[in-house]
């Protein structure tokens, strides 16, 4: 099979960016919109929380459904439905009038969406790239940050000018506008293990076998269980870092740009993770970064001034993003290139379990003992179990599906 041209492989992965980037950073933009529709709608922090952890939930399942289709029907009809969903959820919640609404437009809908980009787009970029795969995934995975860093000082000036519902409701516009375009953009690249200039695409029958496999996979079960512990442990400071900013007395455009610039130093992690894993190897890298993960969850418990918090927030924003790469790329190591998409929706799916953990557990927390200090405390030590998870990873002798 002949590769792409480097000027095209660089081209597709600049539209991958663009794309995580407007999904990722709409969905996130959650945190910036939790104040305002809490005291617009009144309704409770653990709820609005529920949400999240709904639109985690729904985003996991969407990667393993999203991902199983790609390897089937191509990337490109895929990332069109996300995209459409994706606009379409975000302009009903604008207009949403009961929690209940609300839970099925933004934590159903516009989470579901989300899960038709990220594991498509990794599958993707695993192979366009060869000698420097690592880089490629990681770049992908910086339009996460990228998005942050973006959305979520745009969604707190929106919110300023039209309030959350007008702000949700351009969020939508957006979506539809950059990511259905894009995706006439991207385009199919054969999978090298299928040995043909053309690629085919496998049956149904083929991929419940790869998925009955890979489920049974000692291999699975220690990326998916690492990647949970370490999304429950972020997911929390996370999503609560703007309302846990702002109630230190910081102003709340300050507190939107804390999480910006959080977001921003995850997308320098994700580039820098996903060199040094291909220098010294995905499994030592990974172990590294949530080792240091954890330690920057330690921290916010002894942290309160906007210097502090911006400080925190390059070093915890390196640590999140870092980690994200490298659960692509030791899937990849077991399970090939074939059935990536299914293998890595399904890690995707258990992790983002996690991430709806972590969000609802913050504003539990919250909501019954009026802080923020448990939800920390907890993180840092679940971000240090997920250390002891990644050091059981077991590298296979060949490929397992």
């Amino acid at each position: 099979m002949t590769e792409q041209p480097s000027t095209t492989r660089w081209f597709l992965l600049a539209i991958a960016v663009a794309i995580i980037a407007v999904g990722f950073g709409t969905l996130f933009s959650l945190s910036v919109f939790l104040l305002p529709i809490e005291e617009s709608m009144h309704w409770p922090r653990a709820a609005l929380s529920g949400v999240a952890m709904l639109g985690w939930v729904t985003m996991g399942v969407g990667s393993f459904v999203w991902g199983t289709l790609s390897d089937r029907i191509g990337v490109r009809i895929v990332l069109a439905a996300g995209g459409a969903l994706l606009g379409l959820g975000m302009v009903l919640s604008s207009q949403a009038t009961s929690l209940g609404q609300f839970y099925v437009t933004f934590g159903t809908m516009v989470g579901f969406a989300v899960g038709a980009l990220y594991a498509p787009l990794n599958s993707a970029a695993a192979r366009w790239f060869t000698a420097r795969r690592g880089l490629a995934v990681g770049i992908v995975s910086a339009g996460i940050g990228l998005g942050t860093f973006v959305m979520a000082p745009f969604s707190r000036w929106l919110i300023n000018v039209h309030d959350w519902r007008g702000a949700m409701l351009v969020l939508g516009d957006i979506a539809w506008l950059v990511i259905i375009p894009g995706t006439l953009l991207i385009r199919e690249t054969p999978r090298r293990d299928q040995g043909s200039g053309l690629a085919s695409r496998t049956s149904t029958s083929e991929s419940l076998s790869s998925i009955a496999r890979i489920s049974r996979a000692p291999q699975f079960w220690a990326i998916a269980l690492t990647h949970f512990a370490c999304c429950a442990a972020h997911a929390g400071p996370i999503f609560h870092m703007v309302t846990h900013v702002a109630e230190q007395g910081i102003m709340a455009m300050s507190a939107a740009t804390v999480f910006g610039v959080a977001g921003l130093a995850s997308t320098g992690g994700r580039i820098m993770t996903g060199m040094l894993a291909d220098r010294f190897g995905a499994k030592p890298t990974l172990v590294a970064i949530l080792g240091y993960q954890a330690l920057t969850l330690a921290c916010y418990l002894i942290v309160g001034d906007l210097g502090a918090f911006y400080a925190l927030g390059i070093g915890f924003g390196i640590a999140y993003g870092g980690v994200m790469p490298l659960y692509a790329l030791v899937t990849r190591e077991c399970f090939g290139e074939k059935v990536m998409g299914t293998a890595y929706g399904a890690v995707f799916l258990v992790s983002c379990l996690g991430m709806g953990v972590g969000a609802f557990g913050g504003g539990w927390f919250y909501d019954r003992l009026g802080s923020y200090a448990w939800m920390y405390g907890s993180a840092a030590a679940v971000g240090g179990l997920a250390v002891v998870l990644a050091l059981t990873l077991r590298r296979p002798v060949a490929a397992i599906a």
